[in-house]
């Protein structure tokens, strides 16, 4: 047995491009905007705070944590007047799966096999301190293995990021910094994060100098020797309780999810509707290796 946590990160790469079509294919935004969710992040936060209605804002800001709470404020009430919990989960999960039925997926031999072993990973997986995947968690679980195998998608990627929240905490990154400690690690650019995560430059210059401050960051904005060190201890410890959603899968099972997922992945990115740069900082360079490599 040889479960690093690496295997969680390798693990990361092949299962969030099938969830991230929630986000950017076409025929999510479509379901969305039937809904009357009018703009991207109204049926963003629409869908993906479902699981968690009737929230308010400020708890719907603490577990996404690197949002602004103007930025969910706004949306969250726009997509909530648009549509109820109800309506919103449903075409959440339409959408996704209309998606992966397009590329695809439906008619793939692996395809009951990754929907099993997917599903026996994230219905077994520890939910202690994990409030986002455990409002997912608690939803019905679908019959179809497509829409099953976006379900557990969705629990498996909710259950990594509360955990990575929790890592940015114990480190003493804010929600707002951690944007900012994410570029200057060169995972995505500077630009792309402002537009997306609402930063004026104000706002920016003010993480940055927070984290200069700390002696993460050099003059010139990258990261220091200390920085490095830091995210590479957040990015460990994300990869590290993210591994515990292996624990009920033996090393067969383990090794027949990689097999029967990573050709699943490569038919999604394959269709171009994730974007190469995303805030996930997703890596494509071994979607070619079908292997687990726990022998």
């Amino acid at each position: 047995m040889n479960r690093t946590p690496e295997l969680a990160r390798r693990l990361f790469d092949r299962y969030e491009p099938i969830h991230a079509v929630t986000y950017f294919a076409p025929e999510s935004r479509n379901a969305m905007d039937a809904l009357g969710c009018q703009g991207f992040w109204s049926g963003y936060f629409a869908g993906r705070a479902a699981p968690l209605d009737p929230a308010p804002a400020p708890v719907v800001t603490a577990l996404f944590y690197n949002f602004s709470a103007e930025r969910v404020a706004k949306s969250l009430a726009a997509g909530r007047a648009a549509a109820t919990a109800a309506e919103a989960l449903a075409a959440r999960s339409a959408g996704a799966v209309a998606a992966l039925r397009t590329y695809g997926l439906a008619e793939h031999q692996n395809l009951d096999t990754a929907a099993e072993l997917t599903g026996k990973a994230a219905r077994t997986a520890p939910v202690d301190g994990r409030a986002l995947f455990a409002a997912n968690a608690a939803l019905p679980w679908p019959e179809s293995p497509l829409e099953a195998l976006w379900h557990a998608t969705t629990l498996l990627r909710e259950h990594r990021g509360d955990g990575h929240i929790a890592a940015l905490v114990a480190a003493g990154i804010g929600g707002r910094e951690s944007n900012v400690l994410h570029c200057a690690a060169g995972t995505v650019p500077v630009d792309f994060i402002m537009r997306t995560r609402d930063y004026n430059d104000a706002e920016w210059r003010a993480c940055t100098e927070r984290l200069r401050d700390r002696g993460l960051l050099d003059d010139d904005g990258s990261l220091s020797d200390a920085g490095r060190e830091l995210k590479s201890e957040v990015e460990e410890a994300t990869d590290r309780a993210a591994l515990t959603a292996l624990d009920a899968l033996d090393d067969d099972e383990i090794e027949a999810l990689f097999g029967a997922l990573t050709p699943l992945t490569r038919l999604v990115v394959a269709a171009g509707a994730v974007p190469a740069v995303t805030p996930m900082g997703l890596r494509r360079n071994e979607l070619d290796d079908d292997s687990a490599h726990l022998s």
